[in-house]
């Protein structure tokens, strides 16, 4: 990492008194109005400023996803610097308890009294208003702006109580202190290791885009059947465009429209659904219907089906749910040397979709060996994108000295990856997105690799990346081939 130093830039003596002394990792400067960033490494402007948006309030913190210089006269804003390690900053700011907004800031010429100077400069979107952040900013993106409110639009500067609101604003700026020396302690150049694969895959593309088919062509509300796809981020942009989830279709008024989303159901949903008149469509993955229909194949046949997969993930659920009297579950290769079947002679196995390939083969060979008679699918039940994504981990994690993750708690595939790195010996996170990392993972770190489950959205990527570069120069190196060529076919439902 480079050892060029870290500053913190503090324009007024009452914010650099406040910081001087508590701010270890970085030279805490009283700055003023000079022009230009000091020289050296990256940068963080804190202060106070006054709010121009009617939600923000004495205390809070606008941490700067860009600076504008005079965006009230500057229509056009060609001078403006973007700060992209935002979301790192604001998600730290966050968990230390603090009241945090992300979003553009202006630096204008004078403190803004006019009510409707400040009416206008609110209009193009800026949260706050200071004068000195614009002129401290380096344009290379290595700037963080942090701004603790005074006044706001309710309060201006200059009416009763402006001294109590100070010292509110100065409190919030000291609380905010450790989370200024962990950015000192983890700005430095980087290498970013882009696993590939990465991110969406076939049958989570297709999900995403039967829902949003189904809302043009029937319009909102359209009802989905738990989460589409376990991605906070895909489910709250559906949720904005008229996509209603529900736990289980018995919630869904008479005669609606229903997805049923890309894990799969028990029949027993389908019964439910057809009892209410809904008009169901089906998202499931086509991978994950060809192991239902495995189910149905063995359990026909009179056998004992062993499912490898964790108990209570749905796609388990769903898929148990076609012989539930025949399936079995078997999480690992430890329930594999425990479980007892029926008849040893007439068994079979099929996996989650999902898994842990290192630890699915090892379960199957455990089953193998107490079960010799047993059979098994075809072709392999674990789909092509967890094997590929897994296989591109492995090669980042050889070179990382920290792996990020992009996916929800509740993936599977995505828990998998971080599992994966960490048996590989390195260390690895799983991320909602870029505000979920903590500053301390990067202290001391070189290279971090990065990848995505198959549920999370490519521009999460982007952004992550982003947001490193933004507490040094980063250089990013793919790893592995990005490229799939696997599409799955729409339902009739919404092509028809």
């Amino acid at each position: 990492m480079t050892a060029r130093p870290a500053t913190v830039c503090t324009p007024l003596r009452s914010e650099w008194l406040v910081l001087r002394d508590r701010i270890h990792g970085a030279d805490v400067v009283r700055t003023g109005r000079a022009g230009g960033a000091p020289p050296g490494g990256p940068v963080l402007v804190a202060g106070v400023a006054g709010a121009l948006a009617d939600d923000l309030r004495p205390g809070d913190l606008v941490v700067a996803t860009e600076v504008w210089r005079d965006a009230s006269d500057n229509r056009d804003r060609r001078a403006r610097v973007t700060c992209p390690s935002a979301p790192i900053v604001a998600g730290a700011l966050r968990r230390s308890g603090l009241r945090v907004h992300t979003g553009p800031i202006a630096t204008v010429d004078r403190v803004v009294h006019d009510p409707a100077r400040r009416r206008r400069l609110g209009e193009t979107g800026v949260l706050a208003v200071d004068t000195e952040s614009a002129l401290l900013a380096a344009p290379d993106g290595s700037t963080t702006v942090v701004r603790a409110i005074v006044d706001t639009p309710e309060h201006p500067l200059l009416r009763p109580g402006t001294a109590s609101r100070g010292v509110t604003a100065l409190r919030s700026l000291r609380r905010a202190a450790p989370v200024i020396d962990a950015w000192a302690d983890a700005v430095g150049d980087r290498e970013v290791l882009l696993a590939g694969p990465r991110s969406f895959c076939a049958g989570v593309e297709r999900a995403i885009e039967i829902v949003e088919r189904a809302l043009e062509r029937f319009g909102a509300p359209v009802y989905v059947r738990r989460q589409i796809v376990h991605n906070r981020h895909v489910v709250d942009d559906l949720e904005r465009r008229g996509a209603v989830f529900v736990e289980e279709a018995d919630e869904v008024p008479p005669g609606s429209t229903l997805v049923l989303a890309a894990h799969g159901v028990a029949p027993s949903v389908r019964t439910t659904a057809g009892e209410r008149d809904l008009h169901v469509i089906d998202a499931t993955c086509p991978l994950v219907s060809k192991v239902h229909q495995e189910v149905r194949r063995f359990s026909a046949r009179g056998s004992t089906v062993l499912l490898i997969g964790h108990h209570d993930h749905e796609e388990v659920v769903g898929t148990r749910g076609e012989a539930p009297e025949r399936v079995i579950v078997v999480a690992d290769p430890e329930e594999a040397a425990r479980v007892e079947v029926p008849d040893p002679d007439r068994l079979a196995y099929v996996m989650q979709t999902t898994l842990a390939v290192d630890e699915a083969v090892e379960t199957v060979s455990v089953l193998r060996d107490r079960f010799p008679a047993i059979r098994g699918p075809h072709n392999d039940d674990i789909c092509y994108a967890t094997t590929n994504r897994q296989h591109a981990v492995r090669r980042v994690a050889d070179e990382a000295d920290l792996v990020l993750v992009l996916g929800s708690q509740n993936s599977s595939n995505s828990r998998r990856l971080a599992e994966v790195s960490e048996a590989a010996g390195t260390p690895a996170r799983l991320i909602d997105d870029a505000s979920d990392v903590q500053l301390s993972w990067l202290r001391d770190v070189r290279r971090i690799g990065v990848t995505a489950g198959a549920s999370a959205p490519p521009l999460l990527v982007e952004e992550l990346i982003a947001a490193l570069g933004g507490l040094g120069h980063t250089v990013v190196r793919a790893v592995g081939d990005p490229t799939e060529d696997v599409s799955f076919s729409l339902p009739k439902e919404v092509t028809a």
